[in-house]
């Protein structure tokens, strides 16, 4: 068995634990050995998202220009083995992409019923990909792993899992903060694409650290190391993908394929009918560091600019609300912005700010509370007062019988709303 490289502390607590998200399934005819079997696949959840979910993000509705036709045709042309085998082996990648008929299906299924979905990724493309190759060669990792949000998420900023996966990069809650993206009620930077993107490589570059084939981080990526190492020790110790396939979740069977035909189709796309969404470039944005508590209406109030484009900008942020004031945070706006909100900050961190943060610092207790829920009052009776300390098993009707008083008396000398008394306890009585 090909030995595991030394696992790294922050990659420890994923071997304990994996989470799998069930999708939708799709069956393959898989020929061994001169015989044929049916095999069912999961579908990375990517793949089931349906194009209108995907144009919802402001910055697809605002840039993305449907309105304008490209040559995007219906028909899909098809290729035989060899052709994809020579189109497969001339990506110009460090990771492997070999062919087979699971790949086969996921290429057809880019180049043919998800098309259109592939149409607008390339156009998202141009928001991402810049972020990605940056992190990505920072790292010194493949470049080609700059598609494997489109695996994950389908380029969806907003996108989450049943499981709870969030972002660009599906990252689970717990792997997320591990890499440092914050999480709590009002700030999610699995959301922030900038951030996560540095994260996610990170992450590549760990795990690839520990399998040292590029096939296998991707696959854990998927389902998580542990899930990895196990199909190995199933597998008896091969190290291969392929070799380990039949002992994977069925999810993670998929994604692999799924991520090479995803190359392939964003690098032979024409090939395939196929042309990006019509894409004006975005205004160039910038940042500034937050120090107070800030809402983004006060933000489009006051700058003029909209809800929708400074919560696209600033995704991270959960409830529209930047807590400034518990550390300082980041707010992006397009360039041409950045000098109004600067010129005009302190009206805008006091404008509508008592309506839009209601939350109490201090509450102060009042006094006049109704009669109705206050405690009776005790009264002064007629007669020399004596102390009764209460006896283990007595009740107020046998201390009013032993001082001939009645148990209402009792009651309003020493101001209780109840008959509940308590051994060890004194109590008024007017004689």
């Amino acid at each position: 068995m090909k030995k595991l490289k030394e696992i790294c502390p922050l990659v420890f607590f994923l071997l304990l634990t994996s989470i799998q998200v069930k999708a939708q399934s799709v069956d393959v005819i898989i020929k061994e050995n001169g015989t044929e079997r049916q095999e069912s696949i999961d579908l990375p959840v990517s793949m089931t998202y349906p194009l209108d979910s995907l144009l919802n993000d402001w910055k697809a509705k605002n840039y993305i220009d449907l309105g304008k036709d490209c040559s995007t045709s219906e028909v899909n042309p098809l290729f035989s083995d060899s052709v994809y085998i020579d189109r497969l082996s001339r990506i110009p990648a460090v990771m492997e992409m070999p062919y087979n008929e699971i790949i086969r299906k996921f290429i057809d299924m880019y180049a043919g019923r998800l098309r259109n979905q592939v149409s607008f990724m390339l156009s998202a493309c141009n928001f991402y990909m810049p972020i990605f190759e940056e992190a990505l060669d920072a790292y010194n990792l493949p470049l080609e792993l700059r598609y494997l949000p489109i695996i994950e998420s389908a380029l969806n900023p907003s996108a989450v899992s049943r499981a709870g996966a969030s972002g660009l990069w599906q990252f689970m809650l717990a792997t997320g903060k591990m890499y440092g993206l914050e999480s709590n009620s009002l700030v999610d930077e699995r959301r922030d694409p900038i951030k996560a993107t540095w994260a996610a490589a990170r992450y590549l570059k760990e795990l690839y650290a520990i399998y040292g084939d590029w096939n296998l981080v991707i696959a854990a990526y998927n389902c998580g190391p542990g899930t990895i190492n196990k199909a190995i020790r199933r597998a008896n110790g091969k190290t291969d993908y392929w070799e380990i396939y039949n002992y994977l979740p069925k999810e993670t069977r998929g994604y692999v394929p799924a991520f090479i035909a995803a190359n392939y189709v964003m690098t032979y796309y024409c090939d395939h009918n196929i042309c990006p969404m019509e894409t004006n470039i975005p205004a160039s944005t910038d940042t500034i560091q937050v120090n107070k508590k800030l809402h983004f209406e006060q933000i489009a109030d006051i700058c003029g600019i909209s809800l929708e484009q400074i919560k696209s900008l600033n995704p991270q942020y959960k409830k529209n609300i930047i807590p400034g004031d518990s550390k300082p945070y980041t707010l992006r706006l397009p360039q041409n912005y950045i000098s109004t909100f600067i010129d005009q900050q302190d009206t805008i961190y006091t404008h509508r700010a008592d309506e839009l943060f209601k939350n109490r610092k201090t509450i102060a207790i009042r006094d006049n509370i109704p009669p109705s829920t206050t405690r009776a009052k005790a009264v002064v009776g007629n007669g020399k007062l004596i102390y009764h300390k209460i006896a283990s098993g007595e009740t107020l009707g046998t201390i009013a019988a032993k001082y001939k008083v009645r148990v209402k008396d009792i009651q309003n000398w020493n101001g209780m709303r109840n008959t509940k008394i308590t051994a060890g306890k004194q109590l008024k009585i007017y004689k």
